[in-house]
């Protein structure tokens, strides 16, 4: 009998330990969702109220009484006031001055100084009129007033048209130190909400946003060479893949050997297989890695495939040969016939069929577009930049001095 109840109670005790589990990550879930919905919330108001500063500091600095080193007063007197208080520096309040600036047209920016005229306009003495009774006011009415244009009409006249509300959204979602880094280095409303838009996405930090910025990455997304058009039978996929790619990769602190000369293809596939997280995201959203010679058995003869990707937006496997030195038609044939082996052999049957990209060091684009297009596969040709390029000389003593640094991390 006591057996029995023995191995009931041990019963009662496994069933309650699953439910204490799934209680546990349930309750995580929720915590961690609140959590996430209260930061961007926090990221919003704070935005709103860096914009609504902004919008004060403009009219009064641009055109009101304000003299030289206002900003700069109203900067330390606001830490005497609140000790403590961070992102209100002379510097800060003039990215937030420059925050309102960039996104608010002409005609908004005069209604939140003034009532518009019938024509959309403000006559100069009406203008001069509301910023001087603006100047006099309280000052949360005017940041209040400035908070009504955010986020639905202060960029509406964007040269995107109408903003949607994903587009709102991501807006918000940003940090104020990425919207510093966005308005400060990018001039075209497309590209600043190029990256809006990524950066809300991935969640890029900002050092990930800094590097795509550097390396242009909207300019050269869909201008990878390529022969989608001829070989991908819908058209919107193959526009859809076109836009996927860019025409040169960067290989953010992924070290590619030599200056000068070809890059060892080992080191590189070893190198970018070292840093996967870091390079899928120099090539964008929604790749998944599936292997690094990845291989694949066409007629008892083994075949392998330097990378391999699967795209869930393209809804494809993705092939991507390294070659450590210029560009040479050779490489197009070799991964047509890597790619007739995907899809007979990996691909599944509600998938895209494979899609191929050679990565080298240097390319000639018109060669590399004459070379590709009678390919019957899907396929496009870039190349990999680096900033971290170590000289042969220097990497001969990669082993001594890796043995050293041993030896002192021993001794310690």
């Amino acid at each position: 009998m006591k057996s029995v109840k023995r191995k009931m109670g041990n019963a009662e005790r496994g069933v309650g330990s699953c439910g204490i589990v799934a209680a546990v990550r349930e309750i995580k879930a929720a915590i961690l969702r609140t959590r996430y919905m209260a930061a961007r919330l926090a990221n919003a108001e704070m935005l709103k109220l860096y914009f609504g500063t902004g919008a004060y500091v403009s009219v009064n600095s641009r055109k009101g009484k304000w003299g030289t080193g206002a900003i700069a007063e109203i900067s330390a007197r606001l830490q005497q006031e609140l000790p403590g208080l961070k992102g209100f520096s002379p510097s800060s309040i003039k990215y937030m001055r420059q925050f309102f600036e960039v996104w608010c047209p002409e005609e908004i920016r005069q209604s939140v100084i003034g009532e518009l005229s019938t024509d959309g306009s403000l006559s100069k003495v009406n203008r001069q009129s509301a910023i001087d009774d603006l100047a006099e006011r309280n000052f949360l009415p005017s940041i209040r007033q400035a908070n009504r244009q955010l986020p639905t009409d202060e960029i509406r006249q964007s040269a995107i048209g109408e903003l949607g509300v994903g587009n709102v959204e991501a807006f918000l979602s940003v940090s104020f130190t990425h919207h510093i880094q966005i308005f400060s280095k990018c001039k075209r409303p497309e590209e600043k909400w190029y990256y809006i838009r990524r950066a809300a996405a991935e969640f890029w930090s900002v050092t990930a946003l800094k590097t795509h910025i550097r390396v242009g990455d909207y300019r050269r997304r869909g201008k990878l060479p390529n022969n989608f058009a001829l070989t991908i039978p819908e058209h919107e996929l193959a526009a859809r893949a076109a836009r996927m790619f860019t025409d040169e990769v960067f290989l953010e602190g992924i070290n590619v050997g030599e200056d000068d000369g070809d890059v060892d293809e080992k080191l590189l596939e070893h190198e970018i297989a070292a840093n996967i997280r870091k390079f899928m995201m120099s090539l964008g959203p929604d790749f998944c890695f599936m292997g690094e010679q990845f291989r694949v058995i066409v007629q008892d003869e083994e075949q392998f495939i330097d990378l391999l990707f699967y795209n869930r937006a393209l809804k494809c496997l993705i092939a991507l040969e390294l070659k450590g030195g210029k560009f040479k038609p050779a490489y197009l044939g070799q991964l047509n016939f890597y790619l007739s082996a995907l899809d007979d052999k990996v691909k599944r049957p509600d998938e895209n069929p494979s899609i191929g990209i050679v990565l080298c060091r240097e390319a000639n684009r018109g060669f590399v577009e004459m070379a590709i297009r009678d390919m019957t596969k899907p396929m496009g040709v870039a190349v990999f930049r680096s900033d971290k390029r170590v000289p042969r000389a220097y990497r001969q003593l990669e082993p001594m001095l890796k043995g050293l640094t041993e030896i002192m991390e021993d001794a310690k």
